[in-house]
């Protein structure tokens, strides 16, 4: 008998068995800097009995679900939003007496992760299920609004101890065998006006409805396979303008619109039954005015470089890492271009700061026993150490490292940074953020998502954790781009005393409904949300004012802005409200109290918004003849990234290892994953597969694919999520860009040192160079210092953002060696390189 696929880890269903889910349709309606989307999932059971089908997905953790419901034979069933044990209660009943049911929730361990339960759908029957969500979105460094709709659900690594992620059982399959389609619309609002949409994917041509290009649409291209994310990058006319947008509450009449079963069947039962008399008071926020602010603060230009500060890079070397950066060719590994970034991060700080550097996967391991000063010699040791790394550590075990790290003191004067980056997911997300949460006090934590089907929840939650920052780098993003804007807010002092003072009519007060922010960085948004009380006159206007103070001074960004109350249709601002507060709520240092509990559901059945502790279900009872079950189950599979390999036609043998041994199936077997073997085109047979890191070399095992395993479908596939990978690499790493071998020889000090390689990357002889030093006094460094600064701006100005501190470095280093010459030097250097790079680059 060949080795069958184990009970749990990565599984993957046999190409034979058939796959219930035929298409998914999305609308997606975009206004300013919020989406409000319908995702409907198409259902049809090509079998002889009665199934019921699983769609493990991923959503972004801000995501505010707030309707489900399910169409059959031309009939719509609203779901009702009911308390998470009671909606499961619901949904087995009817199952067992044969009636249809529908539930969706979001998984225990991670907000990020949702299930949709489609149950007892009788043979050759179709059903529509739609979920409808809104959530804010981000604004990227270049002024995009960015939208993304993610496929990509990776195993969460499992720690030992631990229960098992649903991701772990969740099928797999390769990208290109996906066997359904996406569709997908989007409509662009902008009162500014649009200048272009683009997308990772192909899509219509952009498609204006007005003649002020204040509205757009466009779709996927047709057939489009949901075998990765979907971005798409809107740029308007004008973003970064602070705004306040005031949304009336759903009286009566509105809110016989709204579905009771959603907002409000359960509220009278939780009132009798769960919250105590101060809750009642508070009275339904959906009916209540909602405001949501947005500000962009600014900050006084910095006087000069700090030395201060204890920098901490803590890096995924999981198997994982050694997947491409994204799927074109000759893409970068990802532990490549994290390396790449890891130079140009030690590059980049101050002379007199501290930093260590760690490793992780299933174990951890530091480049130094403690932070040591930044220096030439430690910098050189690091670089050397950071070029020796490969993704060779196994699993993804981040709290271990991060325990380790706020457990040693930090350095007096030297306020710790934190810098996580990893492409993984973890299965006991919420207890790495209750670390950082518990060492907010502490240090600053900044967090960097790698590659498609990276957590949300857990990089957002880190970062918010620890008064940080968050960036995500798919498809073509440059991570040095985005690391490096980072570095500069670690760099930024600490914002202190925030505050919100309102000035609003008399009678009228505002309560808010999010915390203040904590942390403010310069061009970084900040929202807020509160409940605006009272009666509000015709032409009416407020203020408001964000406070704060940055060093010695006082700063004050204020927003005057009219009251008047426009009534909705569709109260998205609310449902905004209500999850950025059931968040915060269940973030919280007390989330597992009774009291915060109540006021979670509370809040969720109030706004008909999901929570962990809620979930919609829907009962079909006219069902024509009660169906015998059970049903037979049939878990959806969704993409896997990694896996894109084997459609390159590249055999790539993976041993997965996210689960302890202990959990191997009966018999000893390894957990391995399978795929059709319709990509196994050079005959695999034989392969040594480890089980490592967990186990030692002696634990490893032998497994053979014999030639009847191709009767079942079966080969092995890719586990993304902590794998080590044994075969031919896929993608071949370019050559060292010249920008990135220049980097790499500047001084921890900020100047070049004249020698033969930088003549070859600023492309001149030395005979040259020499002749036209303008004075052999000074140091040659002085000469070399301002060509390659010069070359920098001549040839790489794009990506000035990734050589800003560098440049910075090296004009405080020219200004106290050159004195006077700089100027001549500057001359000098722009008659040699044949370019005329303005002397004020130069402080001159």
């Amino acid at each position: 008998m060949p080795l069958l696929p184990p009970c749990c880890g990565l599984i993957v269903i046999g190409s034979k068995q058939p796959v219930p889910l035929k298409g998914i349709s999305v609308d997606v309606q975009v206004k300013g800097f919020v989406a409000d989307v319908a995702a409907t999932l198409k259902y049809k059971n090509e079998e002889e009995k009665a199934v019921e089908a699983v769609f493990v997905f991923p959503m972004d953790e801000d995501s505010a679900v707030y309707s489900f419901e399910a169409t059959v034979e031309g009939k719509t069933i609203v779901a009702d939003l009911q308390e998470k044990q009671q909606a499961h209660k619901t949904y087995d009943e009817a199952i067992k007496q044969g009636h249809q049911a529908f539930l969706l929730e979001e998984d225990e361990s991670s907000a990020d992760v949702f299930s949709c339960n489609v149950g007892n759908l009788p043979p050759g029957q179709e059903a529509e299920v739609t979920l409808k969500y809104v959530r804010e979105l981000p604004v990227e460094a270049d002024g995009a609004v960015r939208f993304v709709l993610p496929a990509v659900l990776n195993p969460r690594y499992t720690p030992k101890d631990q229960p098992i992620s649903v991701t772990a059982t969740r099928p797999q399959v390769p990208i290109g065998d996906i066997p359904y389609t996406l569709s997908l619309s989007a409509h662009f609002q902008s009162a500014y006006g649009i200048a272009k949409i683009v997308s990772n994917c192909e899509i219509s041509p952009v498609e204006y409805t007005n003649e002020d290009k204040t509205t757009a649409k466009v779709s996927l291209a047709e057939g489009h396979k949901f075998q990765r994310d979907v971005e798409l990058l809107a740029y308007y006319s004008e973003v970064n303008k602070p705004s306040v947008t005031v949304e009336a509450g759903l009286v009566s009449s509105n809110a016989a619109k709204e579905p009771k079963s959603v907002a409000y069947k359960f509220w009278t039962l939780v009132q009798q039954k769960f919250l105590s008399k101060s809750h009642i008071r508070r009275g339904p926020l959906i009916s209540e005015t909602v405001a949501m602010l947005n500000f962009y603060p600014s900050f006084p230009a910095a006087e000069g470089p700090t030395n201060r500060g204890e920098f901490i890079f803590v890096v995924d070397r999981s198997g994982s890492m050694e997947c491409p950066m994204n799927s074109q060719p000759n893409a970068p590994q990802r532990i490549q271009s994290a390396k790449e970034t890891l130079v140009l991060l030690l590059k980049s700080l101050p002379l007199g700061c501290y930093f260590n550097i760690f490793g992780f996967g299933s174990h951890f391991e530091s480049f130094f026993t403690e932070s040591k000063e930044y220096t030439q010699q430690s910098m050189e040791e690091a670089v050397k150490m950071v070029n020796a790394m490969n993704a060779n550590f196994g699993g993804t075990e981040i709290l271990r490292p991060l325990k380790k790290i706020y457990d040693t003191s930090g350095r007096p004067d030297h306020p710790r940074q934190l810098f996580l980056f990893t492409d993984g997911e973890v299965g006991n997300t919420k207890e790495v953020i209750d670390e950082v949460q518990k060492n907010s006090n502490n240090h600053r934590c900044f967090t960097f998502g790698i590659g498609e089907g990276a957590s949300t929840s857990l990089i957002k939650g880190m970062a918010r954790a620890g008064s940080g920052i968050f960036e995500f780098i798919t498809g073509k993003d440059r991570m040095q781009t985005k690391v490096l804007r980072a570095l500069k807010c670690s760099l930024q002092p600490t914002v202190n005393n925030v505050s919100l003072t309102w000035s609003l009519p008399s009678g009228v007060e505002a309560i808010l409904l999010s915390k203040v922010p904590t942390s403010i960085f310069q061009g970084q948004k900040s929202i807020v949300y509160a409940q605006v009380k009272g009666k509000v006159e015709t032409e009416a206007e407020g203020e408001v004012c964000l406070q704060y103070n940055f060093k010695d001074e006082l700063l004050k960004n204020t927003i005057r802005f009219p009251l008047k109350i426009e009534k909705v249709e569709r109260p998205t601002i609310h449902r905004l409200a209500a999850k950025s507060l059931i968040s915060e709520l269940e973030c919280g240092k007390d989330s597992r109290s009774e009291e915060v509990k109540k006021r979670i559901l509370e809040t969720s059945l109030q706004s008909g918004v999901i929570s962990s502790l809620t979930a919609f279900v829907a009962v079909n009872k006219d069902t024509k003849t009660p169906l015998e079950g059970p049903p037979v189950r049939r878990d959806i599979p969704a993409p896997n990234f990694a896996s894109f390999m084997h459609s390159q036609g590249q055999p790539v043998l993976m041993a997965c290892s996210s689960m302890p041994r202990k959990r191997m199936a009966a018999g000893g077997r390894s957990p391995v994953a399978y795929h059709s073997a319709s990509h196994m085109k050079s005959g695999v047979r034989k392969a040594e597969m480890s089980l490592a890191p967990r186990m030692s070399a002696k634990n490893s095992v032998t497994m053979s694919l014999q030639p009847d395993d191709e009767e079942y479908g079966l080969s092995p596939v890719v586990d993304q999520s902590d794998c080590l990978i044994y075969g031919k690499e896929t993608a071949a790493v370019e050559d060292t860009p010249s920008f990135v071998r220049l980097i790499s020889l500047q001084n921890a000090d900020g100047s070049w040192n004249l020698n033969p390689e930088i003549f070859s990357i600023l492309g001149i002889s030395q005979q040259d160079v020499s002749k036209k030093i303008p004075d052999q006094t000074k140091d040659p460094s002085v000469w070399a210092t301002v060509l390659a600064v010069i070359w920098l701006h001549a040839t790489c100005l794009d990506q000035r953002e990734e050589w800003e501190l560098l440049e910075g470095k090296a004009i405080s280093w020219l200004k106290a060696k050159a004195g006077s010459s700089l100027d001549q030097f500057v001359r000098a250097g722009n008659e040699l390189l044949k370019s005329s790079v303005d002397p004020k680059v130069f402080g001159l």
